[in-house]
């Protein structure tokens, strides 16, 4: 049973920087895919980041580069998303999601978490 429980979600400011985390349980075995997607309101849900498990191979949606940064803990299953010189455009529910695969790519994932809610007003 494979459970994604994010958290860090919240409210900042123009310029700020917020981290959230997505603990995963029952992926101890196996290849697979990690990601970030995130979805604002009425638009489609669209890719942000993602890192092979095993390899740390990272990828960026072209929105988010040079200011995010996508990192695991192998030890603690914990998977990482560090935002920084957030915009109001980067404000939107923030999910976790992870494919079976020894392939680098992250279309169609297996599993999602249940999102996490990030705004950036002022």
């Amino acid at each position: 049973q494979v459970q994604l429980v994010e958290s860090g979600g919240g409210l900042v400011q123009p310029g700020g920087s917020l981290g959230l985390s997505c603990a995963a349980s029952g992926l101890s075995s196996g290849s697979y895919q990690m990601a970030w997607f995130r979805q604002a309101p009425g638009k489609e849900r669209e890719f942000v980041a993602h890192i092979g498990w095993t390899t740390g191979r990272t990828a960026y949606a072209d929105a988010v580069k040079g200011r995010f940064a996508i990192s695991k803990d192998d030890s603690k299953s914990t998977l990482f998303l560090q935002m920084n010189s957030l915009k109001p455009e980067d404000t939107a529910v923030y999910y976790c999601a992870v494919k079976r695969t020894i392939y680098f790519t992250i279309v169609s994932p297996d599993y999602w978490g249940q999102g996490t809610q990030v705004t950036v007003s002022s």
